[in-house]
């Protein structure tokens, strides 16, 4: 009997994007345009920490924002009010973008003259994580009233992210949290990753994440 042919699709499928990605993160260096891919579980707060951010950064750069979701668009009217050029892309179901679904979004949000574009992408801890959009820097937001275990849980997410966004801290009193555990957790999986605790509601840490901002397009652009 003839062998049977096994064709591994994952690492076919992931190969294939990882060189879209590259492909697409040269194109964005070459225009001067850094994009972020802002990553999270449901309810972390990534729309209000937006909208926070494009307040503080108004009058220094042009940026653009695309929202990613199974249905609706009301993140980017949301992001709009707040001075963003924004778009909305319907997955269709799907839990996560990739680099060729990420090109499609840039060539209609139109990235001439931005310095900034983040993605905010479908809310979830698994899918995202496993595929390369073709961002500079991928950002990973944790709110406190999800609990410092999440590393333990979700390790892929925290091993990719180069920056940890620590959410709603103003109210982590009142969750068994604890930001030392959280640090602990993330060096586990990840020893290079920043951790920045931050509440877009009363500001702290606010500071530090956009100068995190400001150096990073700054390099981007060198």
């Amino acid at each position: 009997m003839e062998k049977i042919k096994v064709i591994e699709v994952k690492e076919n499928v992931l190969a294939n994007n990882d060189r879209a990605a590259a492909a697409l993160r040269a194109k964005l260096h070459d225009e001067g345009t850094m994009l972020i891919n802002l990553m999270s579980s449901p309810g972390s707060g990534k729309t209000t920490l937006l909208s926070a951010t494009l307040d503080a950064l108004a009058d220094e750069l042009a940026i653009g924002v695309m929202e990613a979701d199974v249905d609706s668009d009301v993140d980017a009217y949301t992001v709009q009010s707040h001075g963003a050029k924004a778009i909305q892309l319907h997955t269709g179901g799907m839990c996560h973008l990739d680099a060729a679904m990420t090109e499609q979004g840039l060539r209609n949000l139109g990235t001439e003259g931005l310095d900034l574009v983040f993605l905010e992408n479908v809310g979830n801890l698994i899918c995202p994580a496993e595929f390369d959009t073709g961002a500079a820097k991928k950002v990973m937001i944790l709110s406190a009233p999800e609990g410092h275990d999440k590393p333990l849980k979700y390790p892929l997410m925290f091993e990719v992210s180069d920056l940890v966004l620590v959410s709603k801290m103003d109210v982590a009193q009142y969750f068994d949290f604890s930001l030392e555990k959280l640090t602990e957790n993330v060096r586990l999986r990840n020893p290079h990753a920043q951790i920045l605790p931050l509440s877009a509601k009363t500001g702290e840490g606010m500071d530090a994440w956009i100068d995190w901002l400001r150096a990073e397009v700054a390099a981007w652009k060198a």
